[in-house]
Formats: structure tokens, C-alpha cells, sequence
């Protein structure tokens, strides 16, 4: 773990600062193991984001840019990040836990044959004994563990580690990489969920809403709340089972983990796969009719009614407060 890569991540021109927590966890892990860390940005048109990340006191920064990297996809990109990897003798490779790396880093762990460690909230100890703890049944068991293969993968929680503070600035690197397509899948289209709301995994303020807010009229009682705090809407995994809100709004275990500053909680039980996805939110509110609902378990603040009468009221208080 001598030689740590991260890999970072961009979208549609802009990078994506939830990926930079990532370089929290390399420098830490550097650190520990008396190793050194570089950055990497895989895509088309993004050489003008090397500067976003020079100042992280990264090694290098490594920029793959070509046209054949403009659109993800699972196999030639595993091909490529291994290919970097072996180039400058990488023996570790690390990037935030979401759905991209879901889908890139066991096929990199596979190809490089190397243990991975998933979601990674902590690491503990120093050199050859370093180790990491990981949650484990929905967050309802804390493993710790360790690598025993000479190159390792590793996804980390974002909401567990910092974003990465200023550093020396590091030397960039233009790398040309073949792009092997493997045939087995081909990049059709891409339908984005156009929103004027912040970004889930970037949003300062959170409302979820689940199932006691029944179907689509009464999830649109959270709009004008959200939009007076300039908050993003998120939604049980329920919800979005029954149609009621797009998949990219889910959080929990099998969505979107977010760290807000501020959390709401409203109309959802609190089960144990929606917690581990927002439980590390700074301040969590919580509203439900069922006073004994698991969600006011987590909550720091819980207020039992009925969401059909309590939102719209909050809101109301919300509006005159905001003048």
C-alpha cells in the first residue's frame, strides 16, 4: 500500500466533489503505511479540471483525456485504471463508495488480483499491521479488517472521511491509455433527472420523505419546503419501488449515503437499510404519527403528528421566518 491511487471522478464536464474524500482516506493511509499518493481523472475534455485537483499535495495528478473515455463504461475503464495502475507501480487503488465505483472497482480488484475492502469508514494501526473497519449489516455491525494480497482495492464512505484540505501542489501528467473495448456493452443514452435542487450527495439540507406520505400528491408537500431551504429531496427505497420518486433520489443502503448538515426525516419508519445511509447527518429531524417509529431512535430532534398537517405548517413558520 506504498503507492496509493485515486481514482476521481467527473461528470459532464465538472468534477465531482464528492469523489474528493477519497483523497482524504489515500493521505491518511500514506501516511500510516510511510507511502505516497497520486490523483486520476479518466474522461473526455477535462484537462482544464487538473488544477481542482493540484492542490492536494497528491504525488502527481494523472489526466486521461480522449474522446473514446467520454461515456463510462464498466469493462474498457477497468482495463484502463489497471493499465495506469501497473504504469507508475500503483499498489493500491482507492475512490468514494458510490455507484460508479460499485461498478469499476471489482473488476479492477479482479484483474489486479486484489483484495478489496468496501465502504471503508476508519482506518486503525500503522505500517504492516494497518487495518479497516467497514459496516456490516446495514451498519448494524462494525468489522475490522485487513488486506492480506499485495495490491488492494478500496471504496470509502465520503461521509466518513473530510474533504481533502489544502496541500502542496502537485506536478500534472497528461497519459495517453489504449481504450479497449471488450464488446460486451455499448453506451446508448443518458437520461438525466433535470432539477433545479441541489445535488443529493453534495445538499447542505436533506428532506426524505417515505411511505406515510402515501403517493406522489402528498410527496409533493415537501416542494416548497425544500425550496425555501434550498434543500435536496430524497426518498425511501419504498417510495421509489412504488414509482412515486426516481431512483436517483433514493438513500440508504442501496442508494445514496449523504451527510447532510440538516436531515428530515418525514413519514419514513427508520429502517435499518434507510439509516445506514443517512444516520451520519449532522442533525436529524425526525416527523411521524408513530411515536415508537425506529427513525426518532436516530433523530435528534423528533416531532410526533401527522405529516399532512405538521409540513405544511412548518413550512408556513419556515416562509414568515425567511421574511
Amino acid at each position: 500500500m506504498n503507492n496509493i491511487l485515486v481514482i476521481a471522478e467527473a461528470f459532464q464536464g465538472k468534477l465531482r466533489k464528492t469523489s474528493l474524500p477519497a483523497v482524504t482516506f489515500a493521505a491518511q493511509l500514506a501516511g500510516k503505511t510511510g507511502g505516497e499518493f497520486s490523483i486520476a481523472l479518466l474522461g473526455s475534455g477535462i484537462s482544464g479540471l487538473a488544477g481542482e485537483l493540484s492542490s492536494f499535495g497528491a504525488k502527481s495528478v494523472y489526466i486521461v483525456d480522449a474522446p473514446e473515455f467520454t461515456n463510462y463504461l464498466a469493462g474498457p475503464w477497468a482495463k484502463a485504471v489497471v493499465t495506469l495502475a501497473d504504469k507508475i507501480g500503483a499498489t493500491a487503488i482507492a475512490g468514494v463508495a458510490d455507484t460508479f465505483t460499485r461498478d469499476l472497482f471489482p473488476r479492477v480488484a479482479a484483474r489486479l488480483n486484489a483484495g478489496m475492502v468496501s465502504e471503508v469508514t476508519a482506518i486503525f494501526g500503522e505500517g504492516a499491521d494497518v487495518t479497516f473497519q467497514r459496516p456490516m449489516w446495514a451498519g448494524n455491525v462494525l468489522g475490522t479488517v485487513k488486506v492480506q494480497t499485495p495490491k488492494s482495492v478500496f471504496s470509502v464512505r465520503g461521509t466518513d472521511f473530510e474533504p481533502p484540505a489544502a496541500g502542496a501542489t502537485s506536478p500534472v501528467q497528461n497519459v495517453t491509455l489504449a481504450y479497449e473495448d471488450d464488446g460486451k456493452a455499448k453506451y446508448v443514452k443518458f437520461e438525466p433527472t433535470v432539477s433545479a435542487r441541489p445535488d443529493l450527495g453534495e445538499a447542505s439540507v436533506v428532506i426524505s420523505g417515505g411511505r406515510g406520505l402515501k403517493d406522489k400528491a402528498g410527496f409533493g408537500l415537501l416542494d416548497e419546503m425544500a425550496d425555501l431551504l434550498g434543500a435536496a429531496i430524497g426518498a425511501t427505497r419504498a417510495v421509489v419501488d412504488a414509482g412515486i420518486c426516481p431512483n436517483d433520489l433514493q438513500v440508504g443502503q442501496t442508494g445514496r449515503v449523504v451527510a447532510p448538515q440538516l436531515y428530515f426525516a418525514v413519514g419514513l419508519s427508520g429502517a435499518i437499510q434507510h439509516v445506514a445511509g443517512m444516520k451520519s447527518s449532522k442533525v436529524i429531524v425526525a416527523i411521524n404519527k408513530d411515536e415508537e417509529a425506529p427513525i426518532f431512535a436516530v433523530a435528534d430532534y423528533g416531532l410526533v403528528g401527522d405529516v399532512f398537517k405538521v409540513i405544511p405548517e412548518l413550512t408556513e413558520a419556515i416562509r414568515k421566518h425567511k421574511g
